[in-house]
């Protein structure tokens, strides 16, 4: 457990030398934990070292941990798995946000069942960048009628977008984070909820933060796996 404990060190440190210790930007980067097939024990290890918020795949997984884990209202649940109509009443009844959102439906559904006894929910729209067809995510030609649409929704709060640009043999493509990045520029400037580029993985972190990325998903990094 005390492996996890050091990999948050490192991490930080990782973030850090990207931005140049430029503590504005530092303050604005959200490290979500991707916790999918982790215990409750490892992620009471990560809530000690200072990180609350968590990104799960897998609903009945996902909610066994939330339940356990109640008491702590410091906790922050983001869905950003693949998101299934008929799963949607689980993630808006029990998420604070949901990273995944790719078509109308599932914009819709999320709306209906974020009752009003609920404060709305964090959302991002999920762009396919790198234009694959078996990868989720709305191809770019058609995001901002997408974007259009989930910031009417009432009990839905339009954040931004999220992205995982392909990997090539573990080569970066350099002009898909220059994409996102411009996508998420055209949205900050039309809609004034818009704030988070959640882009960066283990794999690409300080290629993201390079472009503006301000929320990372991290699992392998921090949990070893």
């Amino acid at each position: 457990m005390k492996n996890i404990e050091n990999n948050i060190k490192i991490l930080k440190k990782k973030i850090q030398y990207s931005l140049e210790n430029n503590n504005s930007l530092l303050k604005k980067i959200k490290i979500i934990a991707a916790s999918k097939n982790q215990s409750v024990e490892k992620i009471q290890i990560v809530l000690s070292s200072g990180i609350y918020e968590f990104g799960e795949n897998y609903i009945q997984e996902s909610i066994h941990k939330i339940k356990k884990l109640k008491k702590n209202n410091k906790i922050i649940w983001h869905f950003i798995g693949k998101l299934q109509s008929k799963k949607t009443k689980l993630v808006a009844q029990y998420f604070d946000w949901c990273q995944t959102i790719d078509r109308e439906k599932i914009a819709i559904l999320l709306n209906k069942y974020r009752t009003n006894k609920k404060i709305p929910m964090n959302v991002l729209i999920q762009i396919n960048i790198s234009q694959e067809e078996n990868k989720n995510g709305i191809y770019i030609k058609n995001y901002k009628k997408l974007a259009n649409i989930v910031s009417k929704m009432p009990n839905l709060n339009f954040r931004g977008i999220m992205a995982m640009p392909k990997k090539e043999k573990e080569i970066i493509k350099y002009c898909d984070y220059e994409n996102i990045r411009n996508i998420f520029n055209i949205l900050k400037n039309e809609y004034k909820s818009v704030d988070t580029l959640s882009l960066g993985t283990s794999f690409d972190v300080k290629t993201a933060l390079m472009y503006n990325s301000n929320m990372i998903r991290i699992g392998k990094d921090i949990f070893n796996s």
